[in-house]
């Protein structure tokens, strides 16, 4: 793969994570192929729960938004290798009932050309904090 590419994906994994903490639905999704897949940490299934498709994806991703109003992710950082990306970072939010959460987590990426086509989430299994 040539630097110029994974610079470029690099980049890619910036403006996706600052999409994230935007709360920018489109700015998100443009970094998607039409046909995403999109692995939640959590979930039934052994993958947590698998989102296919692009309105799927964009449904998954609005989700977290509406269970944490406020979610951040920070101290991020992210590398690429050929087809493969990841990027690491701190999560903190606020539930409904005012529990916080603060976990770090990472999310594993396929590429495919210059999109997002995977994008696979882990997270650290912390319970909230429960408001004061």
């Amino acid at each position: 793969m040539s630097e110029e590419l994974q610079a470029k994906r690099v980049q890619v994994l910036k403006d996706f994570a600052k999409a994230w903490n935007d709360h920018d639905i489109n700015a998100l999704m443009s970094f998607m192929t039409e046909d995403c897949i999109f692995d939640g940490s959590a979930g039934d299934e052994v993958c947590g729960t698998r989102f296919e498709g692009f309105e799927a994806v964009k449904a998954g991703y609005q989700k977290i938004w509406e269970v944490f109003p406020d979610a951040a992710w920070n101290e991020d950082k992210h590398f690429v290798n050929g087809d493969r990306g990841v990027s690491e970072w701190r999560f903190t939010g606020t539930m409904a009932d005012g529990s916080k959460v603060n976990m770090h987590g990472n999310d594993l990426f396929v590429f495919r050309d210059d999109k997002i086509y995977i994008k696979d989430s882990y997270r650290k299994n912390r319970p909230p904090v429960k408001a004061d």
